[in-house]
């Protein structure tokens, strides 16, 4: 079912990404009224009415394109974390964070992103990267490499001496447990930085204009879409233990996604001294 689909068309799934945020968030961009921000989890975790009105556009036109599929969306876990539990199951499933980046958003900046991708198993086996505010549309697909606005982009590999640029978890997100652990990248041979939209943080991995990035925090909507852009690219991931990521959970934090192994190695090095 899945390899099938894949082979198919997808420019479906693009226009349909591009149709949700042109229809849901661009119009809301530097025009929301404060009664359409709303706190979810503390004053650093916000959703708009342009998250929640493009997660609806997306859940219907998503399962329309791929009959069976089940669609788990930022908000409609925040709303019932038991949608999460399809990430287990044996249908196709679309991750969607439908805007990712809020803050950004909410700021009236350009730096945020939709991000969409389609799992089977556990494995994701497509993602779609749109920022709408400039309009870039990253697509990735196993097996046939990374692309943005249909020109293939490669990760590379930074000098073998280089100083590693890294994007990491945002303190504000963050536990005094978790903040020791990216206390190792506060060192030399790293420039490191809290991350902006986690999205946005992926591709600039696999375009080679950022070396990794950190994060320890494992929603799947915010790295199911970057961490197939980065491989595709071919760069690499991983947990702090070694392991690939799992997209339902149970990882051991923080992880990384690396333009190539040996950036990879450098920076659970550096967490690992932290932790």
């Amino acid at each position: 079912m899945i390899d099938d689909f894949l082979a198919g068309d997808l420019t479906d799934i693009e226009a349909a990404v591009r149709a949700a945020a042109a229809a849901e968030i661009m119009p809301r961009h530097r025009q929301l009224a404060e009664d359409e921000i709303v706190e979810k989890n503390g004053p650093h975790d916000l959703v708009t009415v342009a998250d929640r009105r493009a997660e609806e556009h997306l859940t219907a036109s998503l399962g329309r394109l791929l009959p069976g599929s089940v669609v788990v969306g930022e908000e409609a876990v925040h709303a019932d974390p038991k949608v999460y539990e399809a990430l287990r199951g044996d249908a196709p499933v679309w991750i969607v964070d439908p805007v990712d980046g809020t803050r950004q958003f909410v700021r009236g900046e350009t730096g945020f992103c939709t991000l969409v991708a389609l799992a089977h198993r556990g494995e994701v086996v497509a993602s779609w990267t749109y920022a709408p505010a400039l309009d870039e549309m990253a697509v990735a697909v196993r097996g046939r490499g990374a692309h943005v606005d249909g020109i293939a982009i490669h990760a590379g590999s930074p000098a073998p001496d280089a100083v590693l640029r890294v994007a990491m978890s945002h303190p504000d997100y963050t536990s005094d447990e978790q903040k020791r652990a990216l206390l190792g990248l506060r060192t030399d041979g790293f420039a490191a930085r809290p991350c902006g939209s986690a999205g946005l943080e992926y591709l600039a991995v696999a375009r080679g204009e950022s070396d990794a990035v950190a994060f320890n925090w494992e929603y799947a909507w915010d790295h199911a879409a970057g961490l197939l852009l980065v491989t595709e690219a071919g760069g690499t991931q991983s947990t702090l233990s070694g392991e690939p990521f799992r997209i339902a959970g149970g990882n051991a934090l923080p992880f990384t996604g690396a333009r190539d192994r040996a950036t990879a190695d450098r920076v659970l090095a550096a967490l690992r001294t932290g932790a």
